[in-house]
């Protein structure tokens, strides 16, 4: 099947993107486009989609890496105290909280790009309160809404990019969403070396600002298109995303069949979930997705900067940069590895990465307790517990990162898709505002008893993807969704 139709004149017309909707244009209409002939002539490229998309999981990144640059200088300008600025950090998981329990259900209400336009309006107005603050409440205004804004987008982006990707690049295209998380903090990170934190609030809107207009120029997803019924809509942003000249009847069938059969009712009696269909790929979801955040990431990031420092290395900020950029590396590998050696592959490799580095961090901090802090040994000490870090940072971004977004965003079925990947996101925004919060105060209790904790649960991670975890490289969404039943 190619979706291309005659229109009353006998001239070819094709889909185009605006304001939202899919409209065919004729060639009364040709005129009107003048420049834009080129692009009404060509498909719409995946890749492109993904890309424009992925400028909000760099907003995401941004945010997250805002607070660290900015700490001395936002409390000096504006006299706030550790604890208050401890508050500024951690209300962008409050807010992402939020965000996450409404994510799903706007996202299966208005379109998967609907809901990205809604996820970007709060951010622009959050960095704007923030470049502007003049006391803690703005910046603690600014912080609530980026939060609700990045809550959508960690949910949303997988979501789109796993529905309109062909099944040989699902992998590596959804791995991009982490990537450019990972870009995101990088830059927040680097810019606030050079510029003022002022500045560095307005230069975060700049994502959001791209993504809106980019918005306009790409399809809806297919599925959530025939989901709804809108099933003209729904073939045409298909072959827009496989091209023109593309045969998609395959791929219209097995989704229609896929919709047919999960989409007798928009919602599902609490009793169904009782079925193997809904729970098995659920507790898969939430259970990778608080994995990811109990092993301990956001710890060991809160505590490079002292570990760096107890090893000798003056600039901790140009440190945290590097591992930034470690990270990038490493997850930028993942999405070419995620569709040649697999998800289920990748993520018991990264997992079992993850608990031989923190095990050498923790060793490193027990064995600290027993020498003199002017030994040679005790800086040896410092040296592996900076390798463990590193390594630790490495191992996440190679599996435990991407991944477990990448499989919630493929595993969960369609007429659950919306619910559950509420729940899932916001189980994992909560375990990771749990970390964050109690990162300190056990480090504080001991820092070699808190990394051995972390690194059990790394262990069991490995246990967890190896017993229930499945492997769906290669396979389309409804294929992987039927093997469930």
């Amino acid at each position: 099947m190619s979706f291309r139709d005659e229109s009353d004149d006998g001239n070819l017309r094709k889909p185009f993107l605006h304001t939202g909707s899919w409209y065919r244009m004729g060639s009364r209409q040709s005129s009107m486009m003048g420049s834009s002939q080129v692009i009404r002539d060509s498909s719409i490229s995946v890749v492109a989609c993904v890309l424009i998309v992925a400028l909000g999981p760099i907003q995401f990144g941004f945010t997250s890496g805002y607070s660290s640059p900015t700490q001395s200088a936002i409390t000096k300008d504006l006299g706030l105290t550790v604890s208050e600025y401890s508050v500024f950090g951690s209300l962008s998981n409050v807010g992402a909280m939020v965000g996450a329990i409404a994510s799903g259900q706007i996202a299966e209400y208005i379109g998967r790009k609907g809901s990205l336009m809604i996820a970007a309006i709060p951010n622009i107005i959050g960095w704007l309160a923030i470049s502007f603050a003049r006391d803690s409440s703005f910046l603690y205004m600014g912080r609530l809404l980026e939060g609700f804004g990045v809550g959508i987008i960690s949910y949303t982006v997988p979501v789109y990019i796993a529905e309109i990707a062909p099944q040989n690049l699902r992998g590596g295209l959804g791995s991009v969403n982490q990537l450019s998380v990972t870009i995101g903090i990088m830059l927040a990170y680097l810019l606030g070396l050079f510029v003022q934190w002022r500045i560095l609030a307005v230069l975060g809107i700049l994502p959001c600002t791209i993504l809106i207009p980019g918005l306009f120029f790409i399809p809806e997803s297919p599925r959530w298109l025939a989901k709804m019924g809108m099933t003209e809509d729904f073939e045409a942003s298909l072959q827009v995303l496989r091209g023109f000249d593309t045969d998609i009847s395959i791929e219209v069938n097995e989704i229609k069949r896929s919709v047919a059969s999960t989409s007798r009712r928009t919602t599902i009696r609490f009793a169904e979930l009782k079925q193997r269909r809904y729970y098995f790929p659920l507790l898969i979801g939430i259970g990778l997705l608080i994995l990811q955040q109990i092993s301990g990431i956001n710890g060991v990031i809160f505590y490079s900067s002292t570990i760096f420092e107890s090893a000798g290395i003056t600039s901790s900020n140009v440190a945290t940069l590097g591992l930034g950029a470690v990270q990038v590396v490493a997850t930028g590998v993942t999405t070419w590895l995620a569709d040649k050696a697999g998800r289920r592959v990748l993520l018991i490799i990264s997992s079992t990465g993850m608990t031989a580095s923190l095990l050498i961090v923790a060793v490193s901090f027990f064995a600290k307790g027993y020498v003199s802090d002017d030994s040679s040994l005790y800086g040896i000490l410092g040296i592996f517990s900076v390798i463990g870090v590193v390594a630790m940072a490495i191992a996440f971004s190679l599996g435990m990162g991407p991944i477990p977004w990448l499989i919630m965003s493929e595993i969960l079925p369609i007429n659950i898709k919306g619910l559950a990947g509420s729940v899932a996101t916001l189980a994992n925004w909560f375990t990771a505002w749990l970390v964050t919060m109690t990162a300190n105060l056990l480090l504080n209790w001991s820092s070699g008893g808190t990394f051995t904790l972390y690194m059990i649960v790394s262990a069991f991670t490995v246990v967890f993807v190896s017993i229930w975890v499945p492997e769906t490289k290669g396979k389309t969404l409804e294929e992987i969704q039927w093997s469930f039943r």
